[in-house]
């Protein structure tokens, strides 16, 4: 069982700083077009604009600087963990005490037409960093359908393949042929998508790999076709989600055959805040940085949530947004 939002915020508190040749080091490893910053506020990363410091923030220009700044970091055992747009994140108040690696200038995103025997279609080769809304605006100039799913869906590549961002019109796993990441180590690692798992807003991509490409098949379809589809979704998303907050998107994963907003508002909770943080009035499974909120904020009504569903349901709500990060200190 996965921890509640008040475990998530009761883990111990850990530092590291690093020592200026060290410095130099990452910045150097992020090679030409990559950036390296020190004691970075994390709610500059995040769409909740919440987080204390990263130790270090590096974004590396390419996947080859990718591999070379994960090897630096196995070498003097630094911890690391990859960011993407951070629009499915928390980061705690206390900070991140390692290396967060950006993935946000893996921007690669190349269209290449096959004839695979079934009819044309097209393989794309997208970068971990590239915005969700830019490969499906690039995929319908292009008159492919198949990521339609992205309409009005916030974020990156990357993030959306660990985690199988969709709606209803479909997910990920139903367009993606591979995936390439980086390990521990820096080596490249490539996957078929049946060695993924990718299942419901989630995968079986190991966390300690950074997702730096994935490679995805899309078949042609009227332009007109997909715009029309893409903004009905879009209209919908529009009527139903809170807007002018910052925001992480859903809190919790819809548990089988129910929805997680409609369990929270049925326990009377639309509305109910926690210093800054509020239950979002126009969807209850959404908590909106309503001005000055915390991550503790955050945690702390989502365990409010969590609680009062298990008690009038019996049901158990599992986040969907990922908690990153140590607790502030004392």
């Amino acid at each position: 069982m996965s921890a509640s939002p008040a475990q998530e915020a009761a883990r111990a508190p850990s530092t590291l700083r690093f020592a200026e040749s060290e410095r130099a080091a990452l910045r150097n490893a992020a090679g030409p077009g990559g950036e390296a910053r020190f004691d970075e506020p994390m709610a500059r990363h995040t769409t909740l604009r919440i987080g204390g410091p990263a130790a270090a923030w590096v974004a590396p220009g390419d996947v080859a600087a990718m591999q070379q700044v994960r090897a630096l970091c196995a070498t003097h055992n630094w911890p690391c963990r990859a960011l993407g747009a951070g629009s499915n994140l928390l980061v705690r108040d206390g900070g991140i005490p390692g290396v967060v690696l950006s993935t946000e200038r893996l921007r690669a995103l190349d269209f290449t037409n096959i004839n695979d025997g079934k009819g044309s279609s097209a393989r794309v080769r997208v970068g971990a960093g590239v915005a969700t809304g830019k490969l499906l605006a690039e995929a319908t100039r292009r008159g492919l359908g198949g990521v339609e799913f992205l309409g009005g869906v916030p974020g990156s590549v990357g993030g959306g393949l660990v985690m199988n961002a969709g709606t209803y019109l479909g997910e990920f796993k139903d367009v993606t042929r591979l995936v390439r990441s980086v390990d521990g180590r820096g080596a490249l690692v490539e996957r078929e998508a049946a060695a993924c798992g990718f299942v419901y807003r989630g995968s079986a991509l190991p966390p300690d790999e950074i997702v730096v490409e994935g490679e995805l098949e899309l078949r042609p379809r009227p332009r007109e076709e997909i715009e029309r589809e893409v903004r009905a979704l879009r209209e919908r998303r529009r009527a139903r989600e809170p807007h002018g907050f910052p925001n992480a998107g859903s809190i919790f994963k819809n548990p089988p055959g129910d929805f997680a907003g409609r369990l929270i508002e049925a326990c009377g909770l639309k509305g109910r805040r926690v210093g800054g943080a509020e239950i979002a009035p126009a969807h209850a499974n959404w908590i909106v940085n309503a001005g000055g909120a915390t991550a503790a904020d955050v945690l702390a009504l989502a365990e409010t949530a969590r609680a009062a569903v298990q008690q009038k349901f019996g049901i158990e709500l599992e986040l969907e947004v990922k908690v990153i990060g140590e607790p502030q200190g004392d």
